[in-house]
C-alpha cells in the first residue's frame, strides 16, 4: 500500500520562503521517479520539478533558479525549497510518484495523468 503525505504548506508574503516534505509509505524513492506538481483554481494541473529514476532532475521553467527538489532516500522523503515566493506560486502543491521511469514531463501538464501515486496536497498561498 503505497502512500504519499505532503506537508509544509502555508501562507507567506511575496519574496519569502517555504520547503514542501512529502514522505512516502510502501514506495522506494531512491530508485524511482518522484515529482512535485502544483494547481491553482481554475487551472490545470501542472509539473514543478522532479526526481527521476536515474537521478535526473528537471524543473519548470517558471520556477528555475527559485526553486530546489532533492530528497532523503534515508526517511523516504521528497522535498521542495521554494525561494523568492510569487503570488504566481499560489496553488495547492501535490507530491506525485510512478514506478521506474517519470512519465515524459511534456508540455507545462507533465503528463500527470500517467503518475500512479499521489498524494492529498497541501496549500501554499504567496501574498
Amino acid at each position: 500500500h503505497v502512500q504519499l503525505v505532503e506537508s509544509g504548506g502555508g501562507s507567506v508574503q511575496a519574496g519569502g520562503s517555504l520547503r514542501l516534505s512529502c514522505v512516502a509509505s510502501g514506495y522506494t524513492i531512491s530508485t524511482n521517479c518522484v515529482a512535485w506538481f502544483r494547481q491553482a483554481p481554475g487551472k490545470e494541473r501542472e509539473g514543478v520539478a522532479l526526481i527521476d529514476s536515474d537521478g535526473t532532475i528537471k524543473y519548470a521553467d517558471s520556477v528555475k533558479g527559485r526553486f530546489a527538489i532533492s530528497k532523503d532516500n534515508g526517511k523516504k522523503t521528497l522535498y521542495l525549497r521554494m525561494n523568492s515566493l510569487s503570488p504566481e506560486d499560489t496553488a495547492m502543491y501535490y507530491c506525485a510518484a510512478d514506478p521506474w521511469r517519470c512519465p515524459p514531463p511534456v508540455g507545462i501538464t507533465w503528463k500527470h495523468g500517467a503518475y500512479v501515486y499521489w498524494g492529498q496536497g497541501t496549500q501554499v498561498t504567496v501574498s
